[in-house]
C-alpha cells in the first residue's frame, strides 16, 4: 500500500540563509554610519549657533547672491547650448579644416580648468586694454559680470558639444536608412526621428553638467562677482562666523538635488512610452 503524501507536507521551507558580513559591507555600514553622525553633529552645531541678528543682517545679501549665481548659470548655459550645435556639426563634419577647428576648441575648453579660462579672459585680455578701447570691446571686458559669463559660456558650449555629439551618434544608422526610405529629407529625419531618442540619452548627462556649473559658479567671487559665495565670503570676513559657509553650503546642496529630481522627473515624463 502506498502512503499519499500532502503537497505541504512535501514542500518545506527553505532554510534560512546567513547574512553574509564580508569586509566591503561592514566598511559601507561604517561610512553610512559616520555620514549620519556628521549630520547630527552639523544640525546640533546649527541649533546650538543659531545667530538669529546674524541671519537678519544677511539673509537678503544671501538671496541677492544666489539670484546672481541662477542667473549667471542660466544664461551662460542657454548661450552655451546655442554655440554647441555648430561646434557639434563641426565634430561630425567631414571636412578635415571644420573638425580640425571644432576638435581644437572642445580640447581646449574641456582640458584647461575653468578658474585658468575665467582668469584668462579677465586678467589676460585686461592687459590689453588700448587695443580693446581701438575696437570698442573694453567696455565688456572691464566688467567682471561679463567676463564670467563669457568663460562660463565657452566652457559648457564644449562640453554640451560633446554630449549632443554622442547622444547624435548613439542613434543607429537604421533609423537614418528608415526615414530616408519613407522620403523624410535629412533634416525631416533629424527633427522628428533622431533628436527626440538622442534627447533622451543626453538628458542625464545635461543634468550632471548644469550641476557642474551651478558648482563651478563659485569661482567667480574670485574676479569680485558677489554670487553666493562671493556674499558668503564678505558675511564671514565682517562676523568671522564659520556658519555663514554652512549656510551657502546648504544653498548649494538645495540647488544641486532639486535639479536632480527635475532632471529624474523630465526622464520619466518623456521615457513613459518605453515602460509600456
Amino acid at each position: 500500500m502506498t502512503a499519499v503524501v500532502s503537497p505541504a507536507a512535501a514542500v518545506e521551507p527553505p532554510p534560512p540563509v546567513a547574512r553574509n558580513w564580508s569586509r566591503s559591507r561592514i566598511a559601507g555600514h561604517v561610512l553610512v554610519g559616520l555620514w549620519f553622525l556628521l549630520g547630527v553633529l552639523l544640525v546640533v552645531y546649527l541649533v546650538t549657533a543659531w545667530n538669529p541678528e546674524l541671519f537678519q543682517r544677511y539673509a537678503p545679501t544671501y538671496a541677492s547672491g544666489l539670484g546672481v549665481t541662477l542667473t549667471l548659470v542660466v544664461i551662460s548655459t542657454v548661450l552655451g547650448a546655442l554655440l554647441s550645435i555648430p561646434v557639434a556639426a563641426g565634430r561630425m563634419s567631414r571636412n578635415p579644416v571644420i573638425g580640425a577647428i571644432a576638435y581644437s576648441y572642445v580640447y581646449f575648453f574641456r582640458g584647461t580648468p575653468l578658474l585658468a579660462q575665467t582668469f584668462l579672459i579677465y586678467y589676460g585680455l585686461g592687459s590689453f586694454r588700448p587695443q580693446l578701447e581701438a575696437v570698442g570691446l573694453w567696455t565688456f571686458f572691464r566688467e567682471a559680470w561679463y567676463c564670467a559669463i563669457l568663460a562660463f559660456t565657452l566652457n559648457t558650449a564644449a562640453y554640451q558639444a560633446e554630449i549632443l555629439r554622442g547622444a547624435i551618434e548613439s542613434v543607429g544608422k537604421g533609423q537614418w536608412e528608415g526615414a530616408a526610405s519613407l522620403g523624410l529629407t535629412r533634416w525631416q529625419t533629424l527633427r522628428k526621428v533622431v533628436l527626440p531618442q538622442a534627447l533622451i540619452v543626453a538628458l542625464r548627462p545635461y543634468g550632471n553638467e548644469l550641476i557642474l556649473m551651478i558648482k563651478g559658479s563659485a569661482i567667480v567671487a574670485i574676479i569680485t562677482v558677489y554670487d553666493l559665495m562671493g556674499v558668503t565670503r564678505l558675511a564671514f570676513s565682517r562676523s568671522f562666523d564659520f556658519q555663514t559657509y554652512i549656510w551657502a553650503a546648504l544653498l548649494y546642496l538645495a540647488l544641486v538635488e532639486s535639479l536632480r529630481h527635475a532632471t529624474e522627473w523630465i526622464e520619466r515624463r518623456i521615457t513613459r512610452h518605453l515602460k509600456r
